[in-house]
């Protein structure tokens, strides 16, 4: 399998690479290609350990639980007047954010 692994350096001799994904998984390195063979060592290790597996939900029950306010998703898909607020809505944006960068 191909993991994502994210490499951001500290200074020029730390690096701290995380695979994208498995928040947990995080390690460090002083050059940035010891720290991705470090982050590969560690995935490696953690796998071995367990595995993915997947799972289905219910999505009813994740909307109304999880995101109560999806309940209003779409609801204005089919308003002709919608384009027009939109566009209402950005110039008063526009107003705004010029009023606060003087």
């Amino acid at each position: 399998m191909r993991y994502q692994i994210f490499v951001r350096s500290q200074d020029e001799h730390h690096f701290i690479a995380s695979i994208v994904g498995m928040p947990n998984l995080t390690v460090e390195g002083t050059t940035e290609a010891e720290a991705i063979l470090n982050a590969k060592s560690a995935l490696e290790a953690q796998l071995k350990r367990g595995k993915f597996v997947s799972i289905e939900v219910n999505s009813e029950v994740e909307k109304s639980e999880n995101l109560p306010q999806m309940k209003y998703a779409g609801i204005l898909a089919d308003d002709p007047t919608f384009d027009d607020f939109m566009d209402k809505l950005g110039l008063i944006r526009q107003e705004s954010n010029a009023l606060t960068d003087e």
